[in-house]
Protein backbone atom coordinates (compact mmCIF):
# COMPACT_ATOMS: atom_id res chain seq x y z
CA UNK A 1 0.00 0.00 0.00
CA UNK A 2 1.31 3.45 -0.87
CA UNK A 3 1.41 5.66 2.20
CA UNK A 4 2.88 8.94 0.94
CA UNK A 5 1.26 12.24 1.88
CA UNK A 6 1.65 15.77 0.64
CA UNK A 7 3.94 17.78 2.97
CA UNK A 8 1.32 20.46 3.66
CA UNK A 9 -1.14 17.80 4.84
CA UNK A 10 1.50 16.31 7.14
CA UNK A 11 2.36 19.70 8.63
CA UNK A 12 -1.30 20.47 9.14
CA UNK A 13 -1.75 17.13 10.85
CA UNK A 14 1.32 17.60 13.09
CA UNK A 15 0.07 21.05 14.09
CA UNK A 16 -3.36 19.65 14.88
CA UNK A 17 -1.96 16.88 17.07
CA UNK A 18 0.22 19.36 18.95
CA UNK A 19 -2.52 21.92 19.51
CA UNK A 20 -5.09 19.37 20.67
CA UNK A 21 -2.95 16.89 22.63
CA UNK A 22 0.38 18.60 23.32
CA UNK A 23 2.23 15.72 21.67
CA UNK A 24 5.22 16.80 19.60
CA UNK A 25 5.52 15.06 16.24
CA UNK A 26 8.51 16.70 14.50
CA UNK A 27 9.09 16.24 10.80
CA UNK A 28 11.82 13.72 11.57
CA UNK A 29 9.13 11.47 13.09
CA UNK A 30 6.89 11.36 10.03
CA UNK A 31 7.43 7.62 9.89
CA UNK A 32 5.47 7.39 13.17
CA UNK A 33 2.49 9.09 11.56
CA UNK A 34 2.63 6.56 8.75
CA UNK A 35 2.95 3.53 11.03
CA UNK A 36 0.32 4.62 13.55
CA UNK A 37 -2.30 5.58 10.96
CA UNK A 38 -1.78 2.57 8.73
CA UNK A 39 -4.60 0.73 10.48
CA UNK A 40 -7.03 3.59 9.75
CA UNK A 41 -6.02 3.53 6.09
CA UNK A 42 -6.69 -0.18 5.84
CA UNK A 43 -9.99 -0.05 7.74
CA UNK A 44 -11.23 2.89 5.66
CA UNK A 45 -10.05 1.57 2.33
CA UNK A 46 -7.82 4.59 1.64
CA UNK A 47 -5.05 4.18 -0.93
CA UNK A 48 -2.55 6.37 0.91
CA UNK A 49 -2.17 9.14 3.46
CA UNK A 50 -2.99 11.77 0.85
CA UNK A 51 -6.43 10.26 0.46
CA UNK A 52 -6.91 9.92 4.21
CA UNK A 53 -5.82 13.46 5.00
CA UNK A 54 -8.00 14.81 2.20
CA UNK A 55 -10.87 12.89 3.80
CA UNK A 56 -10.10 14.61 7.12
CA UNK A 57 -9.39 18.14 6.02
CA UNK A 58 -11.31 18.57 2.77
CA UNK A 59 -14.31 16.29 3.24
CA UNK A 60 -15.14 17.27 6.83
CA UNK A 61 -14.48 13.89 8.42
CA UNK A 62 -12.13 15.10 11.14
CA UNK A 63 -14.73 15.13 13.93
CA UNK A 64 -15.84 11.60 13.12
CA UNK A 65 -12.26 10.32 12.95
CA UNK A 66 -10.77 12.24 15.86
CA UNK A 67 -11.37 9.65 18.58
CA UNK A 68 -9.78 6.91 16.47
CA UNK A 69 -6.85 9.19 15.60
CA UNK A 70 -6.15 9.90 19.26
CA UNK A 71 -6.29 6.18 20.05
CA UNK A 72 -3.74 5.46 17.30
CA UNK A 73 -1.38 8.40 17.85
CA UNK A 74 -1.05 8.27 21.64
CA UNK A 75 1.44 5.90 23.19
CA UNK A 76 -0.19 3.25 25.36
CA UNK A 77 2.78 1.48 26.91
CA UNK A 78 1.90 0.39 30.43
CA UNK A 79 2.67 -2.45 32.82
CA UNK A 80 1.58 -3.66 36.22
CA UNK A 81 4.13 -2.67 38.87
CA UNK A 82 6.11 -0.61 36.37
CA UNK A 83 8.92 1.20 38.23
CA UNK A 84 8.10 -0.88 41.33
CA UNK A 85 10.02 1.32 43.77
CA UNK A 86 7.18 3.84 43.49
CA UNK A 87 4.66 1.33 44.74
CA UNK A 88 7.02 0.25 47.50
CA UNK A 89 7.22 3.89 48.63
CA UNK A 90 3.44 4.14 48.44
CA UNK A 91 3.07 1.09 50.69
CA UNK A 92 5.91 1.71 53.14
CA UNK A 93 5.88 5.48 53.51
CA UNK A 94 2.99 7.47 52.08
CA UNK A 95 0.12 5.27 53.25
CA UNK A 96 1.50 4.90 56.81
CA UNK A 97 2.20 8.65 56.95
CA UNK A 98 -1.35 9.40 55.86
CA UNK A 99 -2.79 7.01 58.42
CA UNK A 100 -0.64 8.62 61.11
CA UNK A 101 -2.12 12.03 60.25
CA UNK A 102 -5.62 10.72 60.95
CA UNK A 103 -7.07 10.86 64.45
CA UNK A 104 -7.54 7.43 66.06
CA UNK A 105 -10.95 5.94 65.46
CA UNK A 106 -11.70 8.08 62.42
CA UNK A 107 -11.70 6.80 58.83
CA UNK A 108 -8.66 7.75 56.76
CA UNK A 109 -9.67 8.85 53.27
CA UNK A 110 -6.94 8.28 50.69
CA UNK A 111 -7.44 9.58 47.17
CA UNK A 112 -5.08 8.83 44.30
CA UNK A 113 -5.10 10.07 40.70
CA UNK A 114 -3.47 8.08 37.90
CA UNK A 115 -3.31 10.95 35.41
CA UNK A 116 -2.06 9.01 32.38
CA UNK A 117 -3.80 5.75 33.12
CA UNK A 118 -3.73 4.10 29.69
CA UNK A 119 -5.24 0.60 29.97
CA UNK A 120 -5.43 0.71 33.76
CA UNK A 121 -2.38 -1.25 34.89
CA UNK A 122 -1.00 1.61 36.98
CA UNK A 123 -4.33 2.38 38.63
CA UNK A 124 -5.02 -1.26 39.48
CA UNK A 125 -1.48 -1.73 40.77
CA UNK A 126 -2.06 1.16 43.16
CA UNK A 127 -5.43 -0.37 44.04
CA UNK A 128 -3.76 -3.65 45.01
CA UNK A 129 -1.29 -1.80 47.22
CA UNK A 130 -4.01 0.24 48.90
CA UNK A 131 -6.32 -2.74 49.37
CA UNK A 132 -3.48 -4.68 50.98
CA UNK A 133 -2.79 -1.79 53.35
CA UNK A 134 -6.50 -1.67 54.24
CA UNK A 135 -6.32 -5.30 55.34
CA UNK A 136 -3.85 -4.21 58.02
CA UNK A 137 -5.70 -1.03 58.99
CA UNK A 138 -9.42 -0.97 58.30
CA UNK A 139 -9.53 2.81 58.74
CA UNK A 140 -8.07 3.22 55.24
CA UNK A 141 -10.89 4.23 52.89
CA UNK A 142 -9.35 4.65 49.45
CA UNK A 143 -10.48 5.62 45.96
CA UNK A 144 -8.64 5.97 42.66
CA UNK A 145 -9.32 8.05 39.56
CA UNK A 146 -7.65 7.02 36.31
CA UNK A 147 -7.69 9.42 33.36
CA UNK A 148 -6.37 9.39 29.82
CA UNK A 149 -6.95 11.27 26.59
CA UNK A 150 -7.72 8.02 24.76
CA UNK A 151 -11.23 6.66 25.18
CA UNK A 152 -10.15 3.35 23.66
CA UNK A 153 -7.59 2.51 26.33
CA UNK A 154 -10.00 3.52 29.09
CA UNK A 155 -12.55 1.05 27.78
CA UNK A 156 -9.92 -1.63 28.35
CA UNK A 157 -9.29 -0.27 31.85
CA UNK A 158 -12.98 -0.38 32.69
CA UNK A 159 -13.28 -3.99 31.48
CA UNK A 160 -10.31 -4.80 33.75
CA UNK A 161 -9.51 -8.02 31.88
CA UNK A 162 -5.84 -8.82 31.31
CA UNK A 163 -3.93 -11.79 29.98
CA UNK A 164 -1.37 -13.75 31.96
CA UNK A 165 1.56 -12.03 30.25
CA UNK A 166 0.31 -8.60 31.33
CA UNK A 167 -0.24 -9.79 34.90
CA UNK A 168 3.15 -11.50 35.18
CA UNK A 169 4.74 -8.68 37.26
CA UNK A 170 2.02 -8.93 39.94
CA UNK A 171 3.23 -10.75 43.10
CA UNK A 172 1.62 -14.16 43.42
CA UNK A 173 -0.24 -13.37 46.65
CA UNK A 174 -1.79 -10.24 45.15
CA UNK A 175 -2.59 -12.07 41.94
CA UNK A 176 -4.50 -14.71 43.89
CA UNK A 177 -6.34 -12.17 46.04
CA UNK A 178 -7.17 -9.48 43.50
CA UNK A 179 -7.86 -11.26 40.21
CA UNK A 180 -10.41 -13.82 39.05
CA UNK A 181 -9.45 -16.37 36.42
CA UNK A 182 -11.89 -16.88 33.56
CA UNK A 183 -13.42 -20.35 33.34
CA UNK A 184 -14.86 -20.28 29.84
CA UNK A 185 -12.86 -21.53 26.88
CA UNK A 186 -12.76 -18.04 25.40
CA UNK A 187 -11.30 -16.63 28.61
CA UNK A 188 -8.36 -19.02 28.76
CA UNK A 189 -5.24 -17.24 29.96
CA UNK A 190 -7.18 -14.16 31.05
CA UNK A 191 -8.07 -12.79 34.46
CA UNK A 192 -10.22 -9.93 35.69
CA UNK A 193 -9.60 -7.52 38.53
CA UNK A 194 -11.93 -8.37 41.43
CA UNK A 195 -15.09 -6.27 41.97
CA UNK A 196 -13.79 -4.88 45.28
CA UNK A 197 -11.01 -3.04 43.44
CA UNK A 198 -13.12 -2.09 40.42
CA UNK A 199 -15.75 -0.45 42.64
CA UNK A 200 -13.14 1.87 44.13
CA UNK A 201 -11.43 2.69 40.83
CA UNK A 202 -13.11 4.79 38.17
CA UNK A 203 -11.91 6.09 34.82
CA UNK A 204 -12.64 9.20 32.78
CA UNK A 205 -11.39 10.85 29.59
CA UNK A 206 -9.18 13.87 30.33
CA UNK A 207 -6.82 16.01 28.24
CA UNK A 208 -3.80 17.08 30.26
CA UNK A 209 -3.33 20.28 28.25
CA UNK A 210 -6.93 21.43 28.67
CA UNK A 211 -7.43 22.62 32.25
CA UNK A 212 -9.32 23.19 34.43
CA UNK A 213 -9.72 19.51 35.22
CA UNK A 214 -12.90 17.98 36.67
CA UNK A 215 -10.80 16.40 39.41
CA UNK A 216 -11.00 16.91 43.17
CA UNK A 217 -8.35 18.91 44.99
CA UNK A 218 -6.59 17.83 48.16
CA UNK A 219 -5.43 14.50 46.72
CA UNK A 220 -2.96 12.33 48.61
CA UNK A 221 -1.04 11.04 45.58
CA UNK A 222 -0.81 11.73 41.87
CA UNK A 223 0.94 9.49 39.36
CA UNK A 224 1.92 11.39 36.19
CA UNK A 225 4.42 8.95 34.78
CA UNK A 226 5.99 8.55 31.35
CA UNK A 227 3.83 11.12 29.59
CA UNK A 228 5.72 14.38 30.15
CA UNK A 229 8.44 13.23 27.76
CA UNK A 230 6.02 13.69 24.86
CA UNK A 231 5.48 17.41 25.57
CA UNK A 232 7.73 20.38 24.86
CA UNK A 233 9.31 22.36 27.70
CA UNK A 234 6.50 24.88 28.05
CA UNK A 235 3.81 22.20 27.99
CA UNK A 236 5.72 20.15 30.56
CA UNK A 237 5.86 23.05 33.00
CA UNK A 238 2.17 23.86 32.56
CA UNK A 239 1.03 20.27 32.91
CA UNK A 240 3.11 19.70 36.05
CA UNK A 241 1.74 22.90 37.59
CA UNK A 242 -1.87 22.20 36.65
CA UNK A 243 -1.83 18.57 37.76
CA UNK A 244 0.20 19.02 40.95
CA UNK A 245 -2.19 21.77 42.00
CA UNK A 246 -4.67 19.03 42.89
CA UNK A 247 -2.45 17.68 45.70
CA UNK A 248 -2.99 18.35 49.37
CA UNK A 249 -0.08 19.88 51.31
CA UNK A 250 2.24 16.94 51.91
CA UNK A 251 0.76 14.94 49.02
CA UNK A 252 3.11 12.97 46.77
CA UNK A 253 3.73 13.46 43.06
CA UNK A 254 5.20 10.58 41.03
CA UNK A 255 6.74 10.95 37.55
CA UNK A 256 8.64 8.54 35.31
CA UNK A 257 12.30 7.92 36.13
CA UNK A 258 13.33 9.71 32.93
CA UNK A 259 11.27 12.76 33.90
CA UNK A 260 12.71 13.91 37.25
CA UNK A 261 14.53 16.87 35.68
CA UNK A 262 11.29 18.03 34.09
CA UNK A 263 9.73 18.86 37.45
CA UNK A 264 10.76 22.42 38.38
CA UNK A 265 7.64 23.50 40.24
CA UNK A 266 8.75 25.47 43.34
CA UNK A 267 5.91 23.96 45.37
CA UNK A 268 7.33 20.45 44.96
CA UNK A 269 10.32 19.10 46.90
CA UNK A 270 12.06 15.98 45.61
CA UNK A 271 12.13 13.23 48.24
CA UNK A 272 13.21 10.22 46.14
CA UNK A 273 14.10 9.54 42.50
CA UNK A 274 11.12 10.78 40.43
CA UNK A 275 9.06 11.38 43.60
CA UNK A 276 8.10 14.81 44.94
CA UNK A 277 6.12 16.15 47.90
CA UNK A 278 3.86 19.19 47.88
CA UNK A 279 5.18 21.67 50.41
CA UNK A 280 3.28 22.10 53.64
CA UNK A 281 1.97 25.56 54.43
CA UNK A 282 4.38 27.51 56.61
CA UNK A 283 2.98 28.95 59.76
Amino acid sequence: MAVSAAPDYRQRFRSLIFSETGIRMPESKDHLIVSRLRRRLIEGGFRNLDDYFAHLFEEGALDDEWEAIVDQITTNKTDFFREPVHFDLLARRLIPETLARTRPGLPCRFRLWSAAASTGAEAYTAAMVLATAALADARLDWTILGTDISKGVLETAERAIYDSRELAPVPSDMLARYTMTGRSRGAAGQSRIVPELRRRTRFAVLNLIAPPFPVSHGLDAIFLRNVLIYFDDDQQARVVSDVAGHLRPGGWFFVGHAESMVVQDPRLDQIAPAVFRMREARG
